[in-house]
């Protein structure tokens, strides 16, 4: 069951333009594009007349013209013109979906009710760019969006499969400690490394080499929002005691994660660092190394869903690794439990 009365990214920002796109969301086919007054618009992703796709029609002014038989399209999915006739059938409209354009991100509202504007992220590390860079990607997982949760609340397999770039032998040997907001539906995870070996991901980036103090603190907001808030500084130099932390260097990496069927998923994924701010050079080795490590991810995951599906009963066995994401199986579960 898709848990629909929340937010997802449904795209970069990068993405939309004047030629429109389609994506399968929570088994919903959506064409989403940008209109000439620069507005970001989503509708149903088919076109009631013969069902020919939306996304492969033409952007016309702020309408959307169906690329079959030329019914065209306004903002909000209302029909406008139809070829040959002046009056418009009343069931000729389509869906549209609510849109919130924010930095590198576009975020939608899948369900019926009203968008809640309040559960929206507020992600100040894309808008504040003069403090922040950002770069952001995206990738889509052949497997169940299960799996993609289990794989961030549990960030020991960086030690084994990001062994190249992120991960070092701390991160799967350092305890970790687990708090769980059921309320509003939030697992945190904190495990702190002190000194530790600086990773290439990170040596390159901000200049540090040999030992590091190396936090990894991370917010899931379920269903579809996770923040890992990334701390390196020198040795020994934790913040100080009125919070201030400019001798360390900070990474917020973030995913939407958002199911495109019950076995496919899509890992949005965005880093934005207050270190080398506007520098293009860091952009782009970063875009490549984090390419790279979602890459890694999406292969093991695929293996996982391939697996899963040729073995009538598939039985795990937990350890402590896996309190993060043991305690997001439960807030998934309860949030499904309420939905019904």
């Amino acid at each position: 069951m898709f848990l629909r009365d929340h937010w997802y990214v449904a795209a970069l920002t990068s993405e939309l333009t004047t030629k429109p796109i389609s994506r399968q969301l929570l088994g919903e086919h959506v064409a989403m594009y940008r209109n000439v007054s620069g507005q970001v618009v989503a509708i149903a992703d088919h076109c009631p007349h013969r069902g020919y796709p939306l996304s492969l029609g033409t952007v016309v002014g702020d309408n959307l013209v169906c690329g079959y038989h030329g019914f065209t399209f306004d903002c909000t999915g209302t029909c406008v013109a139809v070829p040959g006739q002046e009056r418009i059938p009343s069931r000729a409209d389509v869906r549209s979906y609510p849109l919130v354009e924010q930095g590198a991100w576009v975020w939608i509202w899948m369900g019926k009710s009203a968008p809640d504007m309040d559960a929206l992220p507020k992600l100040k590390w894309f808008t504040e760019t003069n403090n922040w860079s950002a770069v952001a990607g995206v990738a889509k997982i052949d497997a169940q969006f299960e799996y993609l949760v289990d794989n961030l609340l549990d960030l020991s397999h960086e030690t084994f499969l990001h062994n190249g770039s992120i991960g070092t032998p701390e991160v799967a040997t350092t305890p970790i400690e687990v708090e769980t907001d059921e309320e509003n539906n939030v697992v945190r995870v904190y495990r702190h490394m002190n000194s530790v070996d600086c990773p290439p991901f990170y040596s390159r980036t901000t200049g540090l080499e040999g030992k590091i103090d190396r936090w990894q603190d991370i917010e899931y907001f379920a269903p579809g929002f996770y923040m890992l808030h990334a701390r390196i500084a020198p040795v020994g130099q934790p913040p100080l005691p009125d919070g201030s932390d400019d001798h360390a260097f900070h990474m917020k990496i973030f995913y939407g994660l958002t199911p495109a069927t019950e076995t496919q998923v899509y890992d949005f994924w965005a880093l934005s660092r207050d270190f080398c701010v506007g520098d293009g050079e860091i952009d782009e080795f970063l875009i490549k190394m984090q390419t790279n490590v979602v890459q890694e991810d999406v292969d093991a995951l695929n293996i996982l869903q391939i697996r899963a599906a040729g073995i009538p009963e598939v039985t795990e066995v937990s350890v402590k690794i896996d309190k993060g994401g043991l305690a997001a199986r439960r807030v998934l579960q309860s949030m499904v439990e309420a939905a019904n």
